[in-house]
């Protein structure tokens, strides 16, 4: 493995608790969900897998209340369906009849540096080497460049990123070190058919969060 530090910022934020069913409240740092979903953005293959192993905070923890008007549905899977097959139809939504208004505690003017590490799969790129990827990866994250825009948790909160060649010389994170209570580290795709959270206790240490390996006792379901 090799690891690897982008610095993220943006204008606002949202890592969205699950437990939060309605209004969109946001966790106090970054989560390690949302960090792979930047790395990835920047290079994703069947044949590597990104873990993140620390998440640095830059700025002070600031927050803002906000309402938006969002819609309350989707266009459904087998409308498309019936639309593809007749050739015809109405997939549109009518935002006027269906839009609701939703409160959110989001994060405001952000920043964060990331560490993770690049593990490469040789059986599924046979005859392919892990710098193949890490060279991609430095290519493209040096040059600003994405498959998509990186975000900070939510689409519309687009990220701003550059990859940090040299972390010991960068600044120190904030000064501020407290427990932040159970946190989603990701999402379990091998159980069932239906993805399962699994969680781990964060703590906030001198302005760093430890990430532990998604197979420790420390990530429970």
């Amino acid at each position: 493995m090799k690891t690897y530090c982008l610095e993220l910022a943006g204008d606002f934020a949202c890592f969205t608790r699950p437990e939060m069913k309605v209004e969109r409240v946001s966790y106090d740092v970054m989560t390690p969900s949302a960090a792979r979903a930047c790395f990835e953005a920047i290079l994703w293959k069947p044949a590597i897998r990104w873990h993140i192993r620390k998440i640095e905070v830059l700025k002070p923890i600031r927050w803002i209340n906000l309402r938006r008007n969002e819609v309350a549905s989707v266009v459904s899977t087998r409308n498309v369906e019936t639309v593809m097959k007749n050739g015809t139809g109405i997939l549109g939504l009518n935002i006027e009849d269906d839009r609701q208004q939703r409160a959110g505690l989001f994060l405001r003017d952000v920043a964060y540096r990331i560490h993770a590490d690049l593990e490469f799969f040789s059986e599924r790129d046979p005859g392919a080497h892990v710098n193949k990827y890490c060279e991609m990866f430095e290519r493209r994250a040096s040059r600003g460049q994405c498959v998509n825009q990186p975000y900070l948790g939510c689409r519309e909160f687009a990220a701003y990123f550059r990859l940090v060649t040299d972390p010991a010389a960068e600044p120190v994170p904030i000064d501020e070190t407290r427990e932040l209570g159970f946190m989603l580290h990701d999402l379990d795709f091998t159980q069932t058919a239906d993805p399962q959270p699994r969680f781990f206790r964060a703590r906030l240490e001198n302005g760093a969060v430890s990430v532990p390996a998604w197979d420790s006792e420390e990530v429970r379901g």
